[in-house]
Order: structure tokens, then C-alpha cells, then sequence
């Protein structure tokens, strides 16, 4: 990992082949650019040269997706030492994982999926992220996932239990807005307590996006899909997250498919910066007030 605490807030997008020309042509506007690690875990010289050309001429973060982070079963040793590999080479500013499982009994699910949230996945959980600091050498970021059904087995709500990893881990958090919003929405909770009742200083980083209405189990369920423009309620959650903490973040946009015109794209980043100072700027009136 490259070293050194930023010092100011960054905006950025997640890497995808068809918005490569568009991001290359806007790195005046682009302060970061996500990738996804999983995809170039065995992939071509000539895709890791790319890799490599481009974490030259701007600031790279790599976020994982298949690790299985949230679960009683260890980590498979072989994808956390293709992670290592990966960012000895590209030289992040971090790695992220999400607080997931992806198979179990040797099947692969094929998705992100919430694992119950119980004592036991809480430990899992916190074991994996060690293992993955020993053959890595920095500890992930840990996302929040979107879910549609709360996960049956289940003894601890959805903020206690990712509070218990984040402690017992020593971790930091990857807060992703849309997944709070349609988790809030679907199970009926306060998006904006959640946020108050983080410590500060486990957020490092915060993920945008936008999704859509589904009906799931005969209810109408909010899916994050990535496939939609950032939606007003999420922008609202990050001048929360402005407000509630302090320091530097780095705000990423992600954009999985149906891509509008790359200047929709910058707007919404645009429109992020403003409400993120928006919240620093709330919380300013009331530290003088």
C-alpha cells in the first residue's frame, strides 16, 4: 500500500472497460478510480501492464469480491495471496472487501449474500480480516452489503453486528450510502442513526450508487443494482456522513452498466462534493454556535 493519510476529500469512479476513455480523457475531474481486484487476479500481461499504466497517472484503489469476508469459513488462502500479488504490483492507496459470504460446502453462489448475523460469523468475520492483514499486510476496508430478506438466524440487528467486526477487527469502514438506504427502506429503520452511531473514525470511505423498486417474497423491495443515477435520499446520507466525520474520505461512484454520458457521471460526482462540504459546513455552524 502507498503510504501516507490523505489530506483532503477525494471523488472518484469505479474502473469499468466502458467507461476506460471517458475516465483517461477526465483525470483532471477524477481524484481516484476503484478497481475491481477479482478481475485481474489471473488475468493477461498485457491487462496488468494496463493496471499498471493507469495506477501511474492517478490514485488506484482495489476492491475485492469474492473473498468471503463474513463467514465462520476461513478465507481461502489462495485468493488472499492473489490479492497480495495484485497489490504489491499496482501499490493502492487501500483494499476493500465486503462483509459477505460468496459459497459455502464448495458451491459458489455467484453473489453477495448477508450471513446471519450471530456471534459466530461475527468471529469469522474478525479472524478472516486477520488472515488477510498476515498474507496481504494491510487490513481491508470492510463494506456494508444490501440485502433483500434480513438473514434468517439472526440475533444481532445490522448495526451492532458490523460494529462488533469493525471492533474485534480493528478495521475500518467502507460505507456504502445506497446499500444503507435500501436496507433502512426495506426493514424500516433510521438510515441517519446508523450513520450518528458509527465512530467517526472506523469511516474511511464511502460508496455511491443507485438502484431500483423489485418485488421480493411478495414485497416491494428496494434493489441496489448500480444500473441507476444516485438518488436524492443518498446524497442526503452523505452530508450526514460529512458532518459526522471529520476527516479526509474518499467518495467512489459506482456504475455497473446502462451508462449514461460521462459528463451525468461527473455531474453526480459534482453533486457529491457539494453535499459532503455541505455536511462539513453543517458541522462547523454548530461547533461555533
Amino acid at each position: 500500500m502507498k503510504a501516507g493519510a490523505e489530506t483532503k476529500d477525494r471523488f472518484g469512479l469505479g474502473w469499468r472497460r466502458e467507461l476506460a476513455l471517458d475516465i483517461f480523457a477526465n483525470l483532471d475531474r477524477i481524484d481516484v478510480v476503484e478497481v475491481i481486484a477479482d478481475d485481474y487476479f489471473k488475468a493477461s500481461p498485457r491487462d496488468r501492464r494496463s493496471l499498471r499504466t493507469l495506477a501511474a497517472q492517478t490514485s488506484v484503489v482495489l476492491h475485492g469480491v469474492s473473498l468471503g469476508m463474513a463467514s465462520s469459513v476461513p478465507v481461502e488462502r489462495k485468493r488472499l495471496e492473489q490479492m497480495a500479488r495484485l497489490c504489491e504490483e499496482v501499490q493502492p492507496d487501500f483494499w476493500s472487501e465486503h462483509l459477505a459470504f460468496v459459497r459455502g460446502g464448495g458451491i459458489e453462489i455467484g453473489h453477495l449474500t448477508a450471513p446471519p448475523r450471530t456471534a459466530s460469523t461475527i468471529e469469522g468475520a474478525a479472524a478472516n480480516l486477520y488472515r488477510a492483514r498476515q498474507v496481504v499486510g494491510a487490513t481491508p476496508l470492510v463494506e456494508n452489503i444490501a440485502t433483500l430478506i434480513n438473514p434468517p438466524g439472526s440475533d444481532h440487528d445490522e448495526f451492532s453486528w458490523i460494529a462488533s467486526i469493525l471492533a474485534m477487527s480493528d478495521s475500518k469502514l467502507l460505507l456504502d450510502l445506497h446499500n444503507l438506504h435500501a436496507n433502512a427502506t426495506n426493514f424500516n429503520y433510521d438510515p441517519f442513526r446508523f450513520i450518528a452511531a458509527v465512530p467517526p473514525e472506523r469511516i474511511a470511505a464511502v460508496h455511491l450508487a443507485g438502484g431500483k423498486w423489485v418485488s421480493a417474497l411478495g414485497e416491494k423491495r428496494l434493489l441496489d443494482d448500480h444500473l441507476h443515477d444516485v438518488p436524492a435520499p443518498v446524497y442526503e446520507l452523505l452530508a450526514a456522513v460529512g458532518a459526522h466525520a471529520p476527516q479526509p474520505l474518499t467518495v467512489i461512484l459506482e456504475r455497473d452498466g446502462e451508462y449514461p454520458p460521462m459528463e451525468s457521471l461527473l455531474a453526480q460526482l459534482d453533486q457529491a462534493r457539494a453535499a459532503l462540504a455541505a455536511g462539513r459546513a453543517r458541522a462547523r455552524q454548530l461547533e461555533a454556535a
